[in-house]
């Protein structure tokens, strides 16, 4: 695969226009208080996993409609004090699998909550446990088009109001700080972070990677690759929906989203991604509203992006920013 592109100098200028509906802020703002008035706590169960230097736990919250969502909690055995935490969403298809998995977070001093995603964890890695209640009117195979006809409606508005809730039970458990809290993720994960930075503007730093859900216009003009090929598959069967589409993707792009976050955000693009093509990352990127940003550069891989690459370079912004 080559870079097919803009040209980099192009992209690190590159501002999308987004048809932003006119009722943004109020939607968003009528979904996540209608979430928080279901005000359980979230239940945590502690887990054997074996190990000696992290405890896990096993941890239930509220997501969107009350509707029960699972996630790992792993944190250091040995931690004094209230623990900074990163909050991690996960890629297209993936749940948060076994508690094991991921640990480094945890041997470097963070909890770490792993959110599992309503509907996913078949596509790959070791599963989920969390299912999606809400059904959807005729959709293509995936999540892109599930209530594609009504922002109401729509499969992403119950997973960005999850990772919102996610934070919000991050600061309800004791032993960790309400006030030092990050979320990350890559792909879809990276979206979903986007998402939630801009909702939730108070989250201290953020790491979306190769992040899906960004520019969605351009990202079906450029790529015939799944995910965003769902929508194009959809729309050459229903071709008088077209409108209908585009206006309810326009309350779930990250665009809007970043313009509205105030995190410290880390970005990594791949040049040759044809999955979350550069233009789409960048255009998040340079809308982004925090008062500091960086983005990692990888001219020469596709979607994979950095991979274990780039641990180190998250660590270090982690560890500066909380």
């Amino acid at each position: 695969m080559a870079q097919f592109d803009l040209p980099l100098e192009q992209l690190e200028t590159y501002t999308p226009t987004i048809d932003e509906p006119a009722d943004f802020d109020e939607f968003w703002a009528t979904t996540i208080a209608e979430a928080r008035a279901v005000d359980t706590a979230p239940t945590l169960e502690r887990v054997d996993a074996g190990l000696t230097e992290v405890v896990v736990d096993d941890v239930t919250f509220p997501g969107f409609g009350g509707h029960p969502v699972k996630a790992w909690l792993v944190r250091p055995a040995h931690a004094d004090g209230p623990l900074p935490t990163v909050v991690e969403y996960l890629g297209y298809g993936g749940g948060r699998g076994l508690p094991h998995e991921r640990l480094a977070l945890a041997a470097a001093g963070f909890a770490h909550l792993v959110m599992d995603t309503r509907g996913q964890g078949s596509g790959w890695g070791s599963g989920g446990d969390t299912p999606d209640p809400v059904g959807s009117g005729p959709a293509s195979p995936g999540f892109m088009t599930r209530g594609i006809l009504d922002p109401l409606e729509h499969y992403y508005r119950r997973v960005f109001t999850d990772g919102v809730r996610a934070v919000d039970a991050v600061r309800q458990i004791e032993g960790l700080d309400p006030t030092r809290i990050a979320v990350g993720g890559t792909s879809q994960g990276g979206g979903i972070t986007i998402a939630v930075a801009g909702l939730v503007p108070d989250v201290v730093a953020a790491v979306p990677n190769v992040p899906f859900l960004c520019d969605f216009r351009r990202a079906v003009r450029i790529t015939d690759a799944m995910p965003y090929g769902e929508i194009t598959r959809y729309l050459s069967v229903h071709r008088e929906h077209e409108q209908a589409v585009w206006r309810t993707l326009s309350y779930l792009d990250g665009v809007s989203f970043a313009r509205r976050a105030r995190a410290a955000g880390l970005f990594s693009v791949a040049l040759m991604d044809t999955i979350c093509p550069p233009s789409t990352v960048y255009g998040a990127y340079n809308a982004w509203a925090g008062a500091e940003k960086q983005i990692d550069v990888y001219p020469y891989n596709n979607h994979e992006g950095g991979q274990e690459y780039r641990f180190a370079p998250t660590l270090a912004w982690l560890r500066k920013h909380l």
